[in-house]
């Protein structure tokens, strides 16, 4: 029977036909786009600076405690007096009913607390802790952005290896065609490359389900609609305008002047510090003045007005010892949060000086990877022609076809790892605060 041949001819058309379905118009990303959009446009990035609009609007409840509060009430009263009850001997019983108007104006307004005046700057503080906060989930939402851009150009060029390894194995079974129907070389050496073809071109379909999910995963990460189209604009290593220091010293010095996390944390040790004075500041004495002016009359034309002025000291002499015992709360609460700090500082110094481990290793990495293609190469180049001249069978080409695959493998990998390296060290830096926000409209969904 004869051998069934494969349609070889057709095999371009199936490694492009993915590529010719219909796809909605592609948005372009660098991969600076990519940290850009996830960090200002992102949904944790959208919620902590949410948060952080919160904190503001309660450090303004708490301004309200050392502002002048006014108020002003109106009242008609329709009403009888019990003269009786009253102790009036000469008009005794009740009167005629008779109509009151009331109109009254007061002010209120705290002169000096000191306790009032330190919850308020405690409050503030509070306020630069939660945009420091909002600035360090921003920076994260844009790191998982970057990484996601990074793994779907990772998929992308395994597409590409695939279907150059593919392309590889379907002109070694032409070649392998040739020589057996010219008695050159054995059957199984036909069947041994049909073999590898049908491998190649299983390993290539895994590889764009890979990448498919990928594109979902980066468009998740940047707040585009999962049916939208994504086109990466590109090398990963051309992306990144950051000079990162390659010294773990200088990687860590810079991540504790510029991480958002550590401002925050020691901007929370400011506020749990002025919570603690402000309870101790509770036992001062305090000054509030107030004042009012009512207009009152049985007759809206008969109104006469009154006033009363009033400048008075509050000064709690004892309550229980409840104060001290709160500032005794409030100073176990600042030492939690002085080992906090101490805890993020370590952390963050530890991922820089491990970020710039990983730069030196990423880039060790790609170079002998690159060298380790360039002999896949050369050893493959050389076995086919060892092949063509009937010398070698299909054993060794399949073997130098395998070391030329595992070898773009691992440069894919590497460049990898070297971007990833690159936006991981940024992060651990601090420096992805210093990408330019979107343009208006830019995070549209």
């Amino acid at each position: 029977m004869p051998r069934r041949r494969l349609p070889l001819v057709a095999l371009p058309l199936l490694l492009v036909a993915p590529a010719a379905r219909a796809q909605p118009p592609a948005v372009a990303l660098t991969l600076r786009d990519a940290i850009v959009r996830g960090r200002d446009a992102g949904i944790q990035a959208l919620v902590a600076a949410n948060q952080a609009r919160i904190a503001g609007r309660r450090a303004d409840q708490r301004r309200a405690e050392v502002l002048p509060s006014v108020t002003g009430t109106a009242s008609v009263t329709r009403q009888t007096l019990n003269l009786d009850e009253l102790g009036v001997p000469q008009s005794p019983g009740v009167t005629d009913p008779f109509t009151v108007w009331r109109f009254r104006g007061t002010l209120t307004q705290t002169v000096f607390d000191a306790a009032a005046f330190a919850r308020l700057g405690a409050a503030r503080d509070s306020v630069l802790a939660a945009g420091l906060d909002a600035r360090a989930a921003g920076e994260l939402a844009g790191t998982v952005a970057g990484l996601a851009w990074i793994r779907l150009a990772s998929a992308d060029a395994t597409v590409r290896a695939r279907a150059a390894d593919s392309a590889i194995a379907a002109s070694l079974l032409e070649q392998a065609r040739a020589l057996a129907e010219g008695g050159l070389t054995p059957a199984i050496d036909v069947t041994r490359n049909e073999v590898t073809l049908a491998t190649a071109r299983g390993a290539l379909e895994v590889a764009r389900h890979a990448r498919d999910r990928a594109r979902l995963d980066l468009l998740l990460a940047v707040d585009l609609p999962p049916a939208a189209g994504v086109t990466l604009v590109g090398a990963p290593a051309d992306s990144l305008p950051f000079d990162l220091p390659s010294s773990p010293d200088s990687a860590a010095a810079e991540a504790l002047a510029r991480r958002a996390e550590v401002a925050a944390e020691r901007q929370r040790t400011a506020v749990a510090e002025a919570a603690l004075r402000a309870v101790k500041l509770e036992l001062a004495p305090s000054l509030a003045g107030s004042a009012f002016y009512q207009g009152s009359g049985t007759e809206l034309d008969a109104v006469k007005g009154s006033y009363n002025l009033q400048l008075g000291v509050s000064w709690p002499v004892f309550d229980g010892l409840r104060r001290q015992a709160r500032a005794g709360e409030q100073a176990l609460r600042l030492e939690v949060q002085r080992l906090r700090q101490r805890d993020v500082e370590r952390r963050v110094e530890v991922e820089a000086r491990q970020a710039a481990l990983d730069l030196q290793s990423a880039a060790v990495q790609l170079r002998l990877a690159r060298e380790r293609l360039a002999l896949a190469e050369a050893e493959l180049a050389q076995a086919q022609d060892r092949f063509a001249a009937g010398v070698a069978g299909s054993l060794e080409t399949t073997r130098a076809q395998g070391a030329v695959a595992a070898a773009r493998d691992a440069v894919i990998q590497a460049e990898v790892a070297r971007a990833a390296a690159a936006v991981t060290a940024a992060r651990a830096l601090g420096a992805l605060a210093d990408l330019p926000t979107l343009p208006p409209g830019a995070p549209a969904r």
